[in-house]
């Protein structure tokens, strides 16, 4: 098995996660840090490790508070860790729990830590509301004044304009389109038709609904007290619609290019709250501390396109790199876990996985390959489980990590599109 570089390999150990609920419902009043320290609490508890033995933690989120940036730090004071943990926090869009993991993997492979946690947060719920422009200028003139009079006439020049907040916008600010208007333009430019999206959004939600009841699901998810009573217990995702039909979800009108678009409220995956984690260590450490990994990390590749082009399209970029780096094909691959933002996006990243010109473009003589159906998220994703856009990462290494262990697989695959065009892509081995 191939190393970093200089014999040390990467172990996951353990991973959990909070439920991921739609924002603005049951996990409305956490905020990302008390999510993630949710998660990471419980990892600390599930793996029984001495929090002592913690040498890094990294964390990423794509909304930080404006009152806490380094969310990292916040869970480090955690009461489980010495406070002089190092943590710092990370974000590449929708592939930051992944961005931190797969840091902590480097600095574990450098030599400079043994034991580390990663993952990442998001409450799309609490997201930060900003000032205009005009009323934080206002806002700064006014604190530097010296009397009430002069505080009041740089008030007094305030337009109505001026009291409208900003809000952060799903949209790439190099061309102002959102996410919904780039999948569509992908369905559009790949042949994605209407049907295929709906189908494969049922096809998520229905996967997801029978391993939430058989407890594959369930069995890597930290239980969450229900504010603001406290009494009962959040133990499943909300998300999971599981008595979707296809006719409903054909019914549903289009979001984003409401004339000729194929993106809907359906076959796109919800805003969510939620957190994740993720426990790393050198092979030798943890063999030391008698634990026996999930997997361990073969290789990763991170990659990116022209935003302007096919914005979530990079994943197809960066998993011939990740193969070739792991000294392996598609074909090896037991398992295939596709991060599902829109399923215009996965049904178009699975075309281009089989393309010799988006090959060609990664520098390959040949395309990467057919995915087999029957390996593709065969417990769902982020169509049904929803997607915190700083978790989602954590949540699929773990799970395909139990997932492949339940199956006696040896080979994984996972790939995560992001904003800015950008692509991830890991392969994990059992040994």
């Amino acid at each position: 098995m191939p190393s970093f570089g200089n014999g040390r390999r990467v172990a996951i150990v353990a991973g959990v996660r909070t439920p991921f609920a739609r924002s603005g419902t049951l996990l409305k009043d956490y905020t990302a840090i008390e999510l993630g320290q949710f998660a990471v609490a419980e990892l600390v508890q599930r793996a029984n490790l001495d929090a002592r033995e913690v040498d890094l933690l990294v964390y990423g989120t794509v909304l930080p508070s404006v009152v806490a940036p380094n969310i990292a730090r916040e869970i480090a004071l955690l009461p489980h860790f010495p406070r002089t943990v190092q943590a710092y926090t990370v974000g590449r869009a929708c592939a930051s729990a992944n961005q931190a993991i797969t840091d902590a993997a480097d600095q574990i492979a450098l030599g400079h830590a043994d034991v580390a946690i990663a993952g990442g947060a998001e409450s799309l719920t609490q997201v930060p509301i900003l000032h205009s422009r005009g009323m934080s200028d206002a806002l700064v003139a006014a604190s530097k004044a010296r009397t009430l009079s002069q505080r009041l006439a740089i008030l007094a020049r305030l337009r109505p304009r001026d009291f409208v907040p900003i809000t952060p916008a799903i949209a790439e600010p190099s061309t102002g389109e959102s996410m919904g208007q780039s999948a569509d333009t992908m369905a559009k430019i790949n042949g994605i038709t209407r049907e295929a999206q709906d189908r494969f959004a049922l096809r998520s939600h229905q996967r997801a609904a029978a391993a939430t009841d058989d407890g594959r699901l369930t069995a890597e998810i930290v239980p969450v007290p229900i504010p603001p009573a406290y009494e009962t217990m959040l133990a499943t995702d909300n998300g999971i619609r599981r008595e979707s039909t296809y006719d409903q979800l054909a019914a549903l009108k289009p979001v984003f290019d409401r004339r000729y678009g194929t993106v809907t409220a359906g076959n796109a995956s919800p805003l969510t709250d939620g957190a994740s984690a993720v426990l790393l260590m050198s092979e030798e450490r943890a063999a030391a501390l008698g634990y026996t990994p999930l997997a361990f990390i073969r290789a990763y590749a991170y990659a990116a396109v022209d935003p302007a082009e096919q914005l979530l399209q990079a994943p197809v970029l960066a998993a011939p790199i990740a193969l070739k780096r792991a000294g392996l094909t598609l074909r090896d691959m037991d398992l295939v876990d596709m991060h599902e933002a829109f399923a215009a996006q996965v049904l178009s990243n699975v075309q281009g996985l089989a393309s010799a010109a988006w090959a060609a473009r990664a520098g390959f003589s040949a395309a990467t390959g057919e995915v087999d159906e029957s390996t593709l998220n065969v417990l769902g994703g982020s169509l049904s489980i929803g997607h915190p856009f700083g978790a989602t990462g954590g949540r699929i290494v773990t799970t395909l990590c139990h997932e492949l262990a339940r199956r006696g697989g040896q080979f994984g695959l996972l790939t995560v599109c992001a904003a800015g065009g950008m692509g991830h892509a890991m392969i994990v081995e059992r040994v």
